[in-house]
């Protein structure tokens, strides 16, 4: 079982910056597995912002290319995600999942039964 803890969210102004982080504990044995970020603003659909693959490739929505990045520190078990050039509309509840990747989240699909999920850090940038 896996358990995810968000944390560094936060108020920013717009241009501000801010640095997600996603604590994984526990394992899926000795497979490895995607991650994501996600979001959702109140009265809009979750959305994808970034992705990680388990080899190590990186995807991002279009909305936040160039802004975010997305990455790993493997020996401390820590998605994180940089977010600059912070716009009012990434204001939302952002969230990180595990073994959910980045293709299931464009193609529209469920995470599966095996995917866990944080509990997520509220993000607000304010104009």
């Amino acid at each position: 079982q896996v358990h995810l803890v968000e944390s560094g969210g936060g108020s920013v102004e717009a241009g501000g910056s801010l640095r997600l982080s996603c604590a994984v504990s526990g394992s899926y044995g000795a497979r490895n597995y995607c991650m994501v970020w996600l979001r959702q603003a109140p009265g809009k659909k979750r959305e994808g912002v970034a992705g990680l693959d388990s080899d190590g490739t990186t995807f991002y929505a279009d909305s936040v290319k160039g802004r975010f990045t997305i990455s790993k520190d493997k020996a401390k078990n820590i998605l994180y995600l940089e977010m600059n050039r912070l716009k009012p509309e990434d204001t939302a509840m952002y969230s990180c999942a595990a073994d959910f990747c980045w293709w299931a989240v464009v193609a529209g699909l469920p995470a599966g039964d095996t995917a866990s999920w944080g509990q997520g850090t509220q993000v607000t940038v304010s104009s």
